[in-house]
């Protein structure tokens, strides 16, 4: 497969290199870096060029990395069922761009694109109807940016009691935030919450 792959990555860099700012491949996937300028026309290159034949949009999704002077990454995951093939575009792009919508060449990028938008904040420019999928009417913000807080928000749910639906504040205490990995079997170095009972039972 890594070979398929290889040749993949070399037949989209000849045929667009005006489009294609890198590519590789790990753990047997390939990963192609796009220009975002040239985004639409590779996508429908990918799907009618006779070596690719990616037919089926599998997903779209973003990365945010506040740090960077382009702050988030656009993730298209696409599937060749021809060639029996996977392949990942990357974009980088920043905070204030537009990204070109590709609902024209795949449908289904209608809703996924609309929630990179609701939840991140980016934009899509000829998306057909870009409103928010997931939040309430009149949310402010957008819930998967890493500077997202998690308090000072309303959130809204249907009340069983008072048979309606309901604002309330959010209230997420912060220690759901720190999370330990370290297992004790690999010798903790604090107190799990009960030891004290088997330290007690030991005297």
């Amino acid at each position: 497969m890594t070979e398929a792959l290889k040749d993949l990555g070399t037949h989209l860099e000849l045929k667009r290199g005006d489009s294609v700012l890198g590519w590789e491949i790990t753990l047997d996937e390939l990963t192609v870096d796009v220009a975002p300028a040239s985004l639409k026309g590779f996508v429908e290159f990918l799907k009618t060029d006779a070596t690719c034949k990616f037919s089926t949009l599998v997903d779209i999704t973003a990365v945010d990395y506040p740090g960077r002077a382009k702050r988030f990454d656009v993730i298209y995951h696409f599937l060749s069922m021809y060639q029996n093939q996977r392949i990942r575009l990357r974009m980088a792009v920043h905070e204030d761009e537009m990204v070109a919508s590709i609902t024209e060449v795949y449908p289904a990028a209608n809703w996924f694109e609309r929630e990179i938008f609701d939840m991140f904040g980016i934009l899509f420019s000829g998306h057909p109807d870009l409103r928010r999928i997931l939040t309430d009417y009149g949310f402010r913000g957008h819930p998967l940016r890493k500077d997202f807080p998690t308090t000072g928000y309303t959130e809204v749910r249907y009340d069983e009691v008072e048979k309606r639906v309901v604002y309330e504040p959010v209230k997420l205490v912060q220690e759901y935030r720190q999370f330990d990995f370290m297992s004790p079997w690999e010798g903790a170095d604090y107190i799990l919450p009960g030891d004290e009972k088997s330290e007690e039972a030991a005297k």
